[in-house]
């Protein structure tokens, strides 16, 4: 029966679906969407678009004065629905929609009421009981501040969001409390704010609440190492000092601790023929010598030279959090150097003739001269805490790579400094302000690859006047800094391979001498690397692609409980920023894996046949015996034999059997869990070979042999082929055949494997969206590899079904696992392979 056609969507369904998810949305999240349309609301009646109104600020927010002089008890709470600007409101209406339907998402609807309303109360009541006391103490940021009114719907949000991450997973919990507190501190840190104080105080007391609300469960759950922990530190650390200098020149404000960072970006530049002009020999006066140094910033390119060693920190910071050992010397290096010169800009370090800029602190002045402090003290530390702790980053950068990049900054350096004197001899007499000499030249060469806002403010030799002085002048050090960026990207993503020499056989010794689970013998495969066990004698195989490690089964080595073990090697792939991923792995290891936290979903269904009560009898059997029977009468014999005893004709026609099958279907062969010819010469692995009367090879069957002990108790099907031309049924023939053998040898495990991305359970309604993916990719490749119907095929030997399990630690990593999946499998696809399976799926 042919299907009935879908009619197309019409343009008035569409658009009812997406008012549909619209309104579910909506129901799901009553409370968010109420705040949202209240602040939209009230921002409609206040006028936004035409400026604000001053008497709304000071009836609506809160603060020093709002609460303690005008005796505003409600600014609080009615400061959290009003913005200041129509940017600010469509930032907040993102960000609230976002973050607190995400809050109400996991604590629902009315602890996320509840949490809203009492941190939006709690963060300014405490704020401005600190203002208050640093008032009473004549404390410098609290004085300034004191008449500054905020305005912030964030502070409620970011409190019910922390108190909802104790509602999260073990994960989630954390990626939301550090990354939420660290965008606060920031904000705290750089831009200084009563607000941005308000808001961190209403995150903690949200992270307390929702500690309260939901106790935190301390079980067996797998929790990231140590080594983790300062990764993400060291690199949200690395991250603030690239990032944090931009927050406060965007928010206008310098009240941080850290905010004098922010005016070295400062872009206030005088006019430059004007200050050319006044600013000559024997007339330097201080309003000269800054406007001379602004000058230095007037083009794109000394604007490019001041952003891109940030860039280069938040690439650091990236290799920081994949454990890169040469990011620790590469963000290490940058933040000496920008400490160094942040003191030597503010006259922290002394210079020959020249006066400090800060003068002994008054007690007026302490803070501000803290704060400076703290700008060049903060990378510098932070310099040194990474060299500390270098060996907490233990994934090392091949020397290749490593030398390739010292090579690639030096010779740019030492090119662009060539470039810059030679050019500048050339236009010596036209280029520049004044006539320049070899000796000038030399003598600022130097400061063409220091970002401007960190050169000492002094009087300045020459200044370029033409287009080819200005590249000269600006365009060197943009260049530097951007080939340092390019060069650094290889060796930080760089990793040497970690197979220790000898390694198979060490992993095959503890396989023959221990056992494994009836998949393990694939760990000897090539292209598969091995983790062993410290502490006791286990090892797992795992395949790395990219930062997904694919394990071949579970561990293997020692018949002892393996619990242990597989939570040390997921700590060992923590470790080098690794995501574990156990594949193919028994379902009995679903309650450890639930214990630990992580998520698991079954992948195929090993089929399993007990040798010692195989028999063909009843109407079951119908099928096999039948072809059985016509093979034996066809005169077709099973031969049991290793690759090595094949003569070179049976081994040519193995390869003819084969070539035949990839031309068929005119894509690769796959691999990871599924072997081909390569895998057939291993002296471990048995043949079962269907051969007729002629000496022709009709068909072949691989078998892995399961040790325990030093012993073979079991086989495990890989490698099925057979001649286009074959009889029906010869598949059927050489695993009868095999079954008996197996029975005749006391054999009493036989496994006819797993189907990939196939299995009995049907797909329920509410199925996980990766459930339904897998059984999509299952139904599109069928046509291809046909795993359903080799199920199908299994399913004629009355099998035991055994649940296969993919068990993995973070449900945000499955796209890269499922991309890890298909390189593992089909690494060698290419363009027009992929058109075919597209077309075929289709």
């Amino acid at each position: 029966m042919s299907a009935v056609p879908t009619p197309a969507p019409t343009r008035h369904s569409r658009v009812y679906s997406a008012t549909g998810g619209v309104g579910r949305w909506v129901r799901g999240h009553r409370f968010t969407s109420a705040v949202a349309a209240l602040i939209l609301l009230l921002a409609m009646a206040a006028h936004p678009l035409f400026g604000h109104r001053a008497m709304l600020r000071w009836d609506m927010g809160t603060g020093y004065e709002p609460l303690l002089q005008q005796g505003h008890w409600w600014s609080p709470v009615t400061s959290v629905f009003f913005t200041s600007s129509l940017i600010d409101l469509v930032v907040v209406l993102i960000l609230t929609v976002a973050l607190l339907g995400v809050a109400e998402w996991l604590m629902g609807t009315g602890r996320t009421a509840l949490v809203f309303f009492a941190t939006a109360t709690i963060g300014p009541l405490a704020g401005v009981g600190l203002q208050l006391l640093g008032m009473g103490s004549g404390e410098f940021w609290s004085r300034h501040v004191a008449e500054m009114v905020a305005l912030d719907p964030l502070t409620a949000t970011a409190g019910a969001l922390l108190a909802a991450s104790g509602f999260a997973s073990v994960l989630w919990r954390r990626r939301i409390r550090i990354l939420t507190l660290l965008v606060l501190l920031v904000f705290l840190l750089y831009s200084g704010q009563p607000a941005d104080l308000y808001r961190l105080l209403a995150g903690i007391a949200g992270l307390l609440a929702g500690m309260l609300l939901r106790k935190e469960k301390r079980g067996a759950h797998w929790l990231r190492s140590s080594a983790h922990e300062v990764r993400v530190l060291s690199a949200a650390f690395v991250a603030i000092t690239a990032i944090g200098p931009v927050i406060a020149l965007l928010a206008g404000s310098h009240f941080g601790p850290l905010a004098p960072v922010a005016l070295l970006l400062g872009n206030q530049v005088p006019d430059a023929v004007g200050t050319i002009g006044r600013c000559q020999a024997f007339a330097i006066t201080t309003h000269c010598v800054r406007d001379l140094t602004l000058e230095r910033i007037d083009s794109p390119g000394a604007v490019l030279l001041s952003v891109t060693p940030l860039i280069l920190l938040l690439l650091a910071a990236y290799g920081l959090l994949r454990g890169r050992r040469f990011a620790v010397w590469l963000a290490g290096t940058v933040n000496g150097l920008l400490g160094i010169l942040s003191a030597f800009y503010f006259g922290l370090l002394p210079v020959a003739g020249l006066p400090y800029v800060i003068k002994r602190p008054t007690a007026d002045s302490w803070e501000a001269s803290f704060g400076i402090i703290m700008s060049a003290v903060l990378p510098l530390a932070i310099a040194v805490a990474l060299i500390v702790l270098r060996k907490r980053f233990p994934v090392l950068a091949s020397r290749s790579s490593i030398r390739r990049y010292l090579i690639a900054v030096a010779v740019a350096a030492a090119g662009l400094a060539a470039l810059y004197v030679i050019g500048g001899l050339l236009v010596r007499d036209t280029a520049f302000t004044s006539s320049v000499n070899l000796a000038d030249l030399l003598g600022d060469v130097v400061e063409r690859f220091i970002p401007v806002s960190f050169l000492r403010p002094e009087s300045i030799a020459f200044l370029p006047t033409t287009m080819v002085g200005g590249l000269l002048y600006y365009g060197i050090g943009p260049v530097f800094w951007t080939v340092v960026i390019i060069a650094a990207i290889r060796p930080i993503r760089d990793s040497p391979a970690r197979q220790q020499p000898g390694a198979l056989t060490r992993a095959r010794s503890l396989l023959v001498s221990g056992g494994g689970d009836s998949l393990t013998f694939m760990a000897c495969w090539p292209n598969n690397s091995y983790w062993f066990d410290t502490e006791e004698n286990f090892a797992i195989g795992y395949r790395l692609v990219g930062r997904i490690a694919l394990t071949i089964g579970g561990p293997f080595g020692s018949t002892g409980p393996k619990d242990a073990a597989i939570a040390r090697f997921a700590r060992y792939c923590d470790d080098n920023d690794w995501i574990p991923v156990f594949y193919s792995i028994d379902s009995s290891f679903d309650g450890l894996f639930r214990s630990m936290g992580w998520h698991s979903m079954v992948v195929a269904e090993e089929t399993v046949l007990r040798p010692a009560t195989w028999q063909t009898t009843g109407k079951k059997w119908q099928d096999v015996r039948t072809y059985v029977n016509r093979a034996q009468r066809a005169g077709i014999t099973a031969t049991w034999t290793p690759y090595a005893a094949l003569s070179v004709g049976t081994a040519a026609q193995l390869t003819e059997i084969s070539e035949l099958w990839v031309a068929d279907k005119g894509l690769p062969e796959m691999g990871f869990t599924l072997g081909g010819l390569d895998e057939l010469r291993d002296p471990a692995v048995a043949l079962m070979l269907a051969v007729d009367q002629d000496g022709q090879v009709q068909a072949v069957t691989s078998w892995l042999p399961i040790w325990r002990h030093g012993n073979i108790v079991g086989w495990t099907l890989d490698f099925m082929r057979r001649r286009p031309d074959s009889i029906n049924g010869v598949m059927e023939f050489l695993i009868a055949e095999t079954a008996i053998r197996m029975r005749e040898a006391g054999i009493n495990y036989l496994s006819l494997s797993g189907a990939p991305l196939a299995h009995t359970a049907g797909l329920p309604e509410d199925a996980p969206a990766i459930d339904q993916i897998l059984a999509y990719l299952s139904t599109s490749l069928e046509p291809v590899y046909g795993f359903r119907s080799l199920l199908n095929f299994k399913r004629k030997f009355q099998p035991e079904f055994h649940p296969l399990l993919m068990a993995y630690p973070d449900p945000a990593a499955l796209p890269a696992i499922g991309l890890a999946l298909a390189r593992a499998y089909l690494p060698g696809l290419s363009i027009g392979q992929i058109s075919r399976l597209a077309r075929s799926a289709g």
